[in-house]
């Protein structure tokens, strides 16, 4: 309701409607402006004003559909086959810290993904090819910087293969739709990065099901399969998929926003999140009950801790994806039921995620601060922040804006993300310099 009554006053007035819309875009809150005038629409149907903004705002370019999929096979086929081939050749059993036999791959992976990725769909939209530039030679320089210190520093080369997958994520969304993009292009970017993490691992276990099935056959016939075809099968084969299922879901030819959500594997991933989060706040409810007849589990147990950081993460995610594109994505009722059960779960994730932060710091009182014991301290405390910072906006803003509310505090948090992200990776190695000890 930001604009709601500077709207009403200006119900006869195009120059100040004109006005404010500036200045809703200024503030990136388009978003907003267009559900306060969706409501005065509502209220007024008989404003011709209203509705010439309404309409207007239904069609603004970069936020409707932009038709039939478009994709580039031509570009993506030999690309698919490139990546694969080129992680094949980086999985070669010499490639391995000497410390304790780890792929350099578990480092070069992410990165490599991420160049290629950038090309082809920069090189498919016919530009950005600046940034895609740019962004991979400072990947490039992340990563040389971190395989540089990975040998000596076990914790270390262990805690970057996760890091540097986000680190990896960001140089494409950067190379793709800049700094500059909206809260709502860099939501819709969320969404279609899981709608092609989703499709890919569809693709990835029909890969490993052919490539567990050919081995099988080969083997009743006392067929002993070389190293390298076995590294084809099980790492060549699955690198070529992340590329497809990119050209398969996303178009590089529109916004983000103007992406198709409501067809195939896109809309089980902006539907399935909103069943289980009924189911989620059942499992909650009954965990925090249990919690109090085995209160000290993740005080004494880090295995304990390792799972509460995954549910974390993994509620992160669930409630990004059941939060809608755009309010007209919902019914008004649905709304209604949505945003309480999202409300809901984000005050029952806080309370079990301060308890779990409370044992991270147990430990760390108890046995010394190490780089493991402090990542996770930061990526709990950003969780928790981002989680209450969700509910206040929620209760503040209203019904009317919670949409745009949401998408602000996923885009907010994913900010957040990226310099811990860059904090562990680059600064760490310095913090723990003389003291290396695993958590």
């Amino acid at each position: 309701m930001k604009y709601r009554e500077e709207i009403e006053a200006a119900h006869l007035a195009p120059d100040q409607l004109e006005r404010l819309f500036r200045i809703s875009r200024k503030e990136n809150n388009e978003a907003v402006f267009k559900a306060d005038i969706a409501f005065c629409h509502r209220a007024a149907p008989d404003n011709l004003l209203y509705a010439a903004w309404f309409h207007r705002l239904e069609s603004e370019p970069g936020e409707t559909s932009a038709g039939p999929q478009r994709t580039n096979w031509r570009l993506a086929l030999p690309l698919s086959l490139a990546t694969g081939l080129i992680l094949w050749m980086l999985s070669d059993d010499r490639l391995v810290y000497q410390a304790d036999q780890i792929p350099y791959l578990v480092h070069l992976g992410a990165p490599v993904l991420a160049v290629i990725t950038a090309a082809f769909l920069n090189a498919t939209a016919k530009k950005g090819y600046g940034r895609a530039v740019l962004t991979s030679a400072v990947l490039a320089a992340v990563l040389t910087y971190v395989m540089s210190l990975s040998p000596e520093k076990e914790d270390y080369r262990l805690l970057m293969a996760p890091h540097l997958l986000l680190l990896s994520w960001t140089a494409v969304g950067f190379s793709v739709i800049g700094a500059g993009a909206t809260t709502r292009n860099k939501f819709a970017f969320l969404i279609k990065s899981i709608e092609a993490v989703v499709t890919g691992g569809v693709f990835l276990i029909a890969t490993f099901i052919f490539s567990g099935i050919t081995l099988t056959m080969f083997e009743a016939l006392d067929v002993d399969i070389a190293d390298a075809v076995m590294r084809l099968l099980f790492v060549g084969l699955p690198g070529a998929i992340p590329i497809l299922a990119i050209a398969i879901v996303y178009d590089p030819l529109a916004s983000p926003m103007r992406q198709e959500f409501k067809r195939g594997i896109g809309r089980l991933i902006i539907t399935f999140p909103r069943v289980l989060l009924v189911l989620t706040i059942v499992v909650l409810v009954v965990y925090l009950v249990v919690i109090m007849f085995n209160f000290m589990a993740p005080f004494e147990n880090r295995d304990v801790l390792i799972i509460y950081n995954v549910m974390l993460f993994a509620v992160m995610g669930l409630l990004l994806g059941a939060t809608p594109v755009t309010a007209e994505d919902v019914s008004e009722q649905l709304q209604i039921g949505l945003r309480s059960a999202i409300i809901i779960v984000a005050a029952l994730v806080v309370t079990v995620s301060l308890y779990a932060l409370a044992a991270v710091v147990y430990r760390t009182i108890g046995y010394g601060l190490t780089i493991n014991r402090m990542t996770v301290l930061g990526w709990n405390s950003i969780n928790i922040a981002l989680l209450a910072l969700l509910i206040v906006r929620q209760l503040r803003r209203g019904r009317a804006e919670w949409v745009a509310a949401l998408q602000q505090t996923f885009s907010d948090g994913i900010s957040a993300y990226i310099v811990w992200a860059v904090f562990v990776t680059i600064v760490t190695p310095w913090l723990f310099e003389r003291y290396w000890v695993r958590w």
